[in-house]
């Protein structure tokens, strides 16, 4: 199974149009056009019956006092956690492709509450949800796609894993506000073949 892009280059830079935040003018971060990026597969399995999509940065800092901060840098050796950025289920075996901007167009601040997307599929909670809780004016449940916005003042280069899934199942045992450790945990034994598509990004200037 094959997952590719016309949007980036596999282990390329990720364009600033398919991402969270982008270099300001005056600031060091400006919101961006947060479109989802074109993907394509191919060679799924006969026996699939859906496919499972996650986008996961597993290069985010874990001390949150360090974070775009103009008076120090987030230190390359630092621990890192995970971050997802996007989960879907219940996508068709044999879509093939999702269009770029199909899914997401521009940020929606308290999160996006329908995102569009594949007909028949759910998308699930992502970690903007977490990053934004008790923020009055971006504080909301995050669903869908929203995209890269390291810190500023990281030394690292962030990655930025598109995953995809092909199952042997249609049917997920998910809660309703579903998140990609939750979809981790419910395809297992279920996973039939995966694909990996990473690409880069970083607000450093």
């Amino acid at each position: 199974m094959r997952l590719s892009s016309s949007s980036f280059k596999h282990l390329g830079a990720i364009p600033a149009e398919f991402a969270f935040g982008k270099p300001g003018g005056d600031e060091p971060i400006a919101l961006s056009d947060n479109r989802n990026p074109h993907l394509a597969w191919d060679g799924v399995p006969e026996a699939a019956k859906s496919l499972v999509l996650m986008c996961v940065d597993p290069d985010v800092p874990t001390v949150p006092d360090t974070v775009n901060k103009p008076d120090r840098e987030v230190p390359a050796d630092q621990p890192r956690g995970h971050f997802t950025h996007w989960v879907m289920v219940g996508l068709a075996a044999r879509a093939g492709e999702i269009a770029a901007g199909s899914c997401s167009e521009g940020v929606t601040p308290r999160g996006k509450k329908d995102p569009p997307g594949p007909a028949g599929t759910r998308q699930g909670l992502n970690d903007y949800t977490g990053w934004f809780e008790g923020d009055a004016d971006m504080g909301g449940d995050y669903f869908g796609y929203d995209g890269p916005c390291p810190p500023f003042n990281d030394a690292l280069e962030h990655r930025y894993f598109f995953r995809l899934f092909a199952l042997d199942t249609d049917a997920l045992s998910l809660p309703e506000k579903f998140t990609g450790g939750d979809v981790l945990s419910a395809i297992q034994g279920h996973v039939l073949d995966e694909a990996t598509l990473m690409g880069t990004y970083s607000l450093k200037r």
